[in-house]
């Protein structure tokens, strides 16, 4: 039977708890909980994830940050929990001997939290990135307009709703003007040369953040998610997102069908499997 063990370790005097699969080997894969949920994950996706890694002779562990599932304290958003990640590196490292090379796989604010992370700490030596969270208002603007409205007008119901007099044009006037309007806002950014505040936007900073890390990166966009489209489309917009997604280290996998939080058991199986091969090859 594969090892499983309820694992707790402590970080400024709150404890935290998690879960370590499998057994030891020189590389593990530490699984970075998007919230707000915790180290189960919607519909036991990360529970699948950790056996099916454990089941190919690569150990994982999934953890509760502060504030979250079982552990103590108090929560700090996805922005401020680098130290929590610290601290389940270490007991990861600690409780499975000869494991000196990890892994970190996140979705959704996961992702984005991973990369503030990373370059920090030499022992991560690669990242999983599953629909990153890049969200702005701007941002989710535009990627509502491309592929909420655009796509509603080939939907035979949609049509359907206006035959039966169901559709409120004056409502959506205003609610697609509204968004036109965000959508159209221009923000400064380095990427246009224009000038530039003090605090960097989030999609700034995660490319910041992934061009500090030098290690191989995986990332994950699935084809039916608001928050992949946002981030594919601000990747598309920012030369600095361009440049880092063309680099050789970086490996994109897109699942067309799939959902945010790859719902149905086959996307599920898929990206364990592309999760697996991936860290099993670096």
């Amino acid at each position: 039977m594969m090892s499983e063990r309820p694992l707790a370790f402590s970080l400024a005097g709150d404890t935290l708890v998690g879960v370590l699969h499998g057994a030891p080997a020189r590389r593990g894969v530490l699984i970075v909980v998007g919230g707000p949920q915790y180290r189960v994950g919607s519909h036991r996706q990360f529970v699948h994830l950790a056996r099916a890694l454990a089941a190919a002779g690569i150990p994982a562990m999934r953890f509760d940050y502060r504030g979250m599932g079982d552990s103590d304290g108090e929560f700090r958003g996805f922005e401020n929990v680098g130290a929590d990640i610290a601290a389940a590196v270490d007991a990861f490292t600690t409780a499975m001997p000869g494991l000196d090379e990890v892994v970190l796989w996140g979705l959704c604010d996961a992702a984005s939290a991973i990369l503030f992370y990373a370059h920090g700490d030499r022992r991560v030596t690669g990242v999983v990135l599953v629909n990153p969270w890049v969200r702005t208002e701007t941002g989710a603007a535009r990627a509502y307009l491309k592929d909420y409205y655009v796509a509603r007008l080939a939907e035979p119901e949609f049509w359907r709703k206006v035959a039966a007099g169901r559709f409120r044009p004056a409502a959506a006037a205003r609610s697609l003007a509204g968004l036109t309007r965000t959508a159209l806002m221009r923000r400064r950014d380095p990427d246009d040369g224009a000038e530039t505040t003090a605090c960097e936007s989030l999609p700034e900073r995660m490319a910041e953040g992934l061009g500090r890390f030098s290690g191989p990166t995986l990332v994950v966009l699935s084809g039916r998610d608001l928050t992949a489209r946002e981030f594919e489309d601000t990747a598309a917009a920012s030369p600095s997102w361009r440049a880092l997604l063309a680099e050789p280290r970086v490996t994109l996998r897109r699942l067309a069908e799939a959902d945010h939080t790859l719902s149905h058991h086959d996307w599920a199986d898929r990206v364990a499997r592309w999760t697996r091969e991936w860290v099993a090859g670096l």
